[in-house]
């Protein structure tokens, strides 16, 4: 495929990372192509990952949330910080679409696909074109965004450009109830610790299904016990990714396992539970969350439960939960195959492919992971390619920063021989080794934000 020039940059992929890239670029007058395969007609190759649910521009596909907003001592709220102080339009976007979800920062999904596909084709420079494309272009400036799903074609033309095999690892979706369909007469609204959302200021952004040890035990053996999707026989030896880990693999690491993760009771005091009837008091052995997924309050998704439990099981299993005897489900759980590029060795640092440089590579598919860490991703592909357009040096955002932190572990800092995905954490920050333990975190931020500023003020197209 060859380049057309009627615009300056052709990005394939309209999720969080090609939309970031696009508003960059769009915002400062650059031309860009677009393409999204979701809602192309049959002619034009159109279809939807396994993931998806809709054609919109920056489906979530697993959760609703953007994990912590806390700038102070996190180091996605740093990634936050820094993304909003770059105008990115996920963040934007994600403000617009904000749920209560305690000092965490979750969305309505169809709001915030609304939200970023209204700013973006409101550019009159961006060109949305929904089309499938099979082959990575021979020519001209690109950004590949598609994702962990990219379609078999473009993967096959990736991998053929590469000269290796991209890794994979499996990816589970969270249950979706219905609202209505939860009895609040065994639940309770609270946050742990009763801490208060940032966006209410109450501390009730959670719903809470209480266990006492009879029925966490029962529930952990049936969900060991319960029938899951089987994998092809190529599929077998592919790795699960901790963060999005499915929970009956999670409790196969041992009976408590769940008690210290997503099930984890503590600072959730059940009022219900103030009874002769409960003679160990107000504090469930375990508990099972749900978090709002939508602004009108009626969809809520069950914490960290991907699955990859057949439909059927998860209906039958997941009755079985105090609360949730009745449960309607929106949609159930799901696992789904990614893939990635050993980026450490196949990129350079500016995210282009070493053996065709006027190709970049941004989001998921370089192997970061975490719906902000995808976007940012993207939002430093736009700022790169837009420095490269105006025939200006790039400079990388410092390492004591979230985003340059980030970047820094895909292309290069990171073992390619051990590459696989990761989140944004403090890890990846030059160290402090002068800081005490317990002020480290803020250490980090204060010296992020600290160098940022001047980074910022030496951007294409920043005043």
């Amino acid at each position: 495929m060859t380049q057309n020039t009627s615009y300056d940059v052709h990005i394939i992929g309209g999720g969080l990372a090609g939309s970031e890239a696009a508003w960059q670029l769009g915002k400062r007058g650059f031309r860009v192509r677009l393409s999204e395969m979701r809602g192309a007609p049959a002619d034009k190759g159109g279809e939807r990952s396994p993931a998806h649910q809709g054609d919109g521009l920056a489906e979530l596909v697993c959760s609703n949330s953007f994990r912590s907003d806390d700038d102070e001592k996190n180091a996605v709220g740093l990634l936050h910080h820094e993304m909003r102080r770059c105008d990115s339009i996920i963040m934007s976007a994600a403000a617009e679409a904000q749920v209560p979800a305690g000092s965490a920062l979750a969305v309505d999904r169809e709001v915030f696909s609304a939200a970023v596909e209204a700013r973006l084709t409101a550019l009159p420079n961006v060109d949305l074109v929904r089309e499938r494309v099979d082959t990575l272009p021979d020519a001209g400036i690109t950004i590949v965004a598609t994702g962990p799903l990219t379609a078999a074609s473009l993967a096959s033309s990736i991998g053929s450009a590469t000269g290796a095999d991209s890794l994979a690892f499996f990816d589970a979706i969270a249950p979706i109830v219905y609202r209505d369909s939860i009895d609040m007469d065994v639940c309770w609204m609270a946050s742990r610790w009763d801490k208060p959302s940032k966006l209410t200021g109450e501390a009730k952004d959670y719903i809470n299904c209480p266990l006492d040890k009879e029925q966490y035990l029962a529930f952990h053996a049936a969900l060991i016990a319960g029938e899951k999707t089987s994998f092809k026989e190529w599929e077998a030896n592919t790795p699960y990714f901790d963060g999005c880990m499915p929970i009956e693999v999670m409790a196969e690491r041992g009976v408590e396992t769940l008690r210290f993760g997503p099930m984890k009771p503590v600072g959730l005091d059940n009022p219900h539970w103030a009874t002769p009837e409960h003679p160990n008091g107000r504090w469930p052995y375990a508990v099972i969350q749900l978090r709002q997924d939508n602004a009108l309050g009626t969809l809520w998704n069950m914490v960290g439960f991907q699955t990859k439990l057949k439909h059927a099981e998860q209906v039958k299993l997941f009755r079985t939960i105090p609360g949730l005897e009745n449960a309607e489900f929106a949609r159930l759980g799901g696992l789904h195959r990614n893939t990635f590029l050993n980026s450490p060795e196949l990129l350079d640092r500016q995210l282009r492919l070493k053996s065709a440089p006027h190709i970049r590579f941004a989001g998921q598919i370089t192997g970061c992971e975490g719906y902000v860490e995808s976007a940012s991703v993207g939002l430093l592909a736009g700022l790169m390619t837009a420095s490269e357009l105006a025939e200006q040096t790039w400079q990388a955002p410092p390492r004591e920063t979230a985003l340059g932190a980030l970047l820094s572990h895909i292309t290069g800092d990171a073992d390619a021989e051990t590459y696989q995905p990761m989140n944004v954490n403090f890890g990846l920050f030059p160290p402090l080794h002068d800081v005490k333990k317990k002020a480290r975190k803020e250490a980090y931020t204060e010296r992020a934000k600290r160098e940022i500023g001047g980074w910022l003020s030496g951007l294409v197209g920043t005043a």
